[in-house]
């Protein structure tokens, strides 16, 4: 089916209300003398933000929607004679409303559990601060790695193409506000059903308990059905394990790449695991997973 009518570009529109939030969230953090900023790793998110936006305008056009044409003309080819989606009208907006978020939380689940998906994503996750600009610290690699795929399934069954790249900027455009140490707890409801800056806070969180926890794009729900909630209780100590210590925009963006070619090469035997292993694999021990870090903290404490 056509669509009679052309979604806009959300984000594109987006990009001067975020520039305003975030210049308010800053007066706030210096006028209350929170330790919210530092003026160079904002910098460094807005460069990461800017990279992300040119590249999605330049490839995402070639690559993902390209991807998404061809299911949806498999779709028409094959199901359509059968089974057709709606381009309009309540039950389709809702059925992709929750098609497109578990598809969210299926696929950042996977980008902290592969390294392959990681090496992109990890990139929001350096930031070593928590705020507005650390919503725009984005990948420039994410849909040249593939990412993209975790959405294929949705034209396929009939989704129109451009209504999936517009519900994934809802989501998107959702996810910016979550970014903020300037929101509390929320009502217990809201708490319960929808991912909340509380909820983010914990997913931003390097400390042993936060990680790898609270992968949901707008609905916390899909954590809570499949184990990887976790409350927010202690402050979150932010960043990675093992941070960067850099504010140079390309080695933020491209430092996880030339890690995983760094091991192929030196390790070509384990070239499989260290692609597409867990983050922090190593074949002697030399780093460690999330669970491995889990399970030697446990030993610890039973022998103290």
């Amino acid at each position: 089916m056509e669509l009679t009518w052309t979604p806009p570009n959300l984000v594109l529109y987006a990009v001067p209300f975020f520039l305003i939030f975030l210049t308010l969230e800053i007066v706030v953090a210096y006028s209350e003398h929170r330790d919210w900023f530092k003026t160079i790793d904002t910098a460094a998110s807005l460069s990461m933000g800017i990279g992300n936006l040119i590249i999605g305008l330049i490839f995402n056009k070639i690559i993902v929607f390209g991807a998404y044409l061809f299911m949806y003309a498999l779709h028409l080819r094959f199901i359509a004679p059968y089974f057709s989606m709606p381009t309009s009208g309540a039950a389709m907006w809702i059925a992709l409303f929750f098609a497109d978020d578990l598809s969210y939380y299926v696929f950042h689940r996977t980008s902290h559990s592969v390294r392959w998906f990681w090496a992109s994503h990890v990139i929001h996750h350096s930031s070593e601060k928590y705020n507005l600009g650390t919503a725009l610290r984005q990948t420039w690699t994410g849909n040249l790695a593939g990412g993209f795929v975790f959405w294929l399934w949705l034209p396929l069954v009939g989704f129109h193409p451009l209504l999936v790249v517009m519900m994934q900027q809802i989501s998107l455009l959702y996810q910016f506000w979550i970014h903020t140490e300037g929101v509390d707890r929320l009502p217990r409801p809201i708490e319960f059903i929808f991912n909340t800056p509380s909820h983010h806070r914990v997913h931003h969180g390097s400390d042993l308990k936060y990680l790898d926890k609270n992968h949901a794009g707008i609905l916390i729900i899909w954590d809570r059905m499949f184990g990887t909630f976790q409350v927010e209780e202690e402050h979150p100590q932010y960043g990675l394990v093992t941070n960067l210590e850099t504010f140079n925009p390309v080695k933020i963006a491209l430092h996880e790449w030339f890690s995983i070619a760094k091991d192929v090469v030196k390790h070509p035997r384990f070239a499989r695991q260290y692609i597409f292993g867990k983050p922090g694999w190593s074949h002697d021990g030399s780093r460690l997973t999330t669970e491995q870090l889990r399970a030697q903290a446990t030993q610890q404490d039973s022998t103290i």
